[in-house]
């Protein structure tokens, strides 16, 4: 089905064609429409999937259909959980708004850049916000922005906010918010904590719900590597030589094993870097531009880039260290093999997170072969599980016990 199905403005489709957009993704196959219709969206859907398009796209529609006059009034929020998807959604409203007649004014609110600008930019009148949640509150506390406007709320990304830490930000920027509004939730996974604030946000929204894109993850070679902790760093070199890879994300546990492995490849003669939560935002934004121009190649994350970065060239994802669940390891491995291309996924199995791993693919779903290569083959003893010692009969209070002080305790 193409776009023009969803009877959109001409010049958006303009764009879309552009940029080489031409068939929707089963996601905003099925968004689209329902947002043009004021539905209340709550969609499931993995990274990758194209949901920042099924938002984007109807809401600049309806926008071109708005003839207002004077001031730009904040028609649109739409919050994210990093910095760098806060941007590429802004830039999303750009590409796509190009050749309206009157293009939205778009203004991003995040960390690490002046709040000043960012203030000013609003104050001068704007009609659509992409921010994250920290910053925004920032300028709400502050009194400097006005959403009483507001038409739309979209939350993307929903649960990554929440392992962000960002719970608490998120119920005081709702309080902001007026009460009638149009309603956009995006999220890979809905949890139990991740539903209780969807009630907040919707009491009737419209479930969509998007399968793991099978044919996706099956362009993507999924490939488990024994070998020993120490020697993982020499074994990436290896691989990356000579099987030619170009463009590598290696997904790693924290922000200062990236910087020491990136230093120590830049020593190798590796054009790599290392991108974490860190960095200045200029720097952020530099690393990413150089990694997609390809003036670096081997580029060294935690988990901040395992969603919402739209790289399609990345020929290998590595998973250094593992990741602590199955739906992040698919969301790293996601990262490559995208549009249709197809995309290499490595993951390290040493004798400390061997069973971690195959947990993770009775999760995931996929069996996987571990192999090894020669000269850096895996050596040593599986790591057994250590068992706690048994609790003491009698030493720990029961439930009953503990309810019963409770309750003693009450009526003292």
């Amino acid at each position: 089905m193409p776009f023009s199905k969803f009877n959109l403005c001409p010049l958006i489709l303009k764009a879309l064609e552009q940029n080489d957009y031409s068939t929707p993704t089963p996601i905003q196959e099925k968004v689209i429409p329902l947002v043009l219709q004021k539905h209340d969206i709550m969609a499931k859907a993995q990274t990758g999937s194209g949901k920042t398009a099924s938002f984007v796209l109807p809401i600049l529609n309806i926008y071109s259909q708005n003839k207002a006059l004077g001031k730009a009034k904040i028609k649109a929020l739409i919050l994210t959980p990093t910095r760098e998807l806060t941007l590429q959604v802004a830039n999303s409203f750009d590409i796509f708004s190009e050749f309206l007649e009157k293009k939205p004014k778009v203004v991003s609110v995040i960390g690490g850049q002046s709040i000043g600008d960012q203030l000013l930019d609003i104050q001068k009148g704007c009609d659509i916000v992409v921010a994250t949640p920290g910053r925004l509150l920032d300028i709400i506390k502050k009194g400097q922005i006005n959403l009483s406007n507001l038409e739309f709320f979209v939350l993307d990304e929903a649960d990554k906010m929440l392992d962000l830490g960002f719970e608490d930000e998120l119920e005081l920027v709702l309080n902001s918010l007026p009460d009638i509004r149009q309603n956009l939730l995006f999220s890979a996974t809905y949890p139990p904590k991740m539903l209780e604030i969807a009630s907040k946000i919707t009491q009737n929204p419209t479930e969509v719900s998007i399968a793991f894109e099978e044919p996706t993850v099956q362009t993507i070679k999924q490939r488990a590597i024994e070998v020993n902790l120490e020697n993982r760093s020499a074994l990436l070199r290896d691989i990356i030589s000579n099987e030619k890879l170009e463009q590598v994300l290696v997904f790693m546990a924290n922000k200062r094993a990236s910087d020491n492995i990136a230093s120590k490849f830049r020593k190798y003669g590796l054009k790599a870097e290392s991108f974490h939560g860190d960095l200045i935002q200029e720097d952020r934004n530099i690393t990413l531009e150089n990694f997609k121009t390809k003036k670096t190649n081997i580029l060294f994350a935690t988990d901040i880039a395992a969603r919402g970065l739209h790289i399609d060239d990345i020929s290998c994802v590595v998973n250094y260290d593992l990741p602590r669940s199955a739906d992040d390891y698919i969301h790293r491995i996601g990262r490559t093999g995208r549009a249709g291309k197809s995309g290499l996924a490595i993951s390290f199995i040493t004798l400390e997170n061997k069973e971690h791993f195959k947990l993770i693919q009775k999760r995931s779903n996929i069996k996987l072969d571990f192999e090894q290569v020669e000269g850096f083959e895996l050596i040593g003893n599986p790591i057994e599980k250590q068992k706690g010692k048994e609790p003491i009969k009698g030493k720990r209070k029961s439930k009953k016990d503990k309810l019963r002080e409770q309750n003693e305790n009450k009526s003292n």
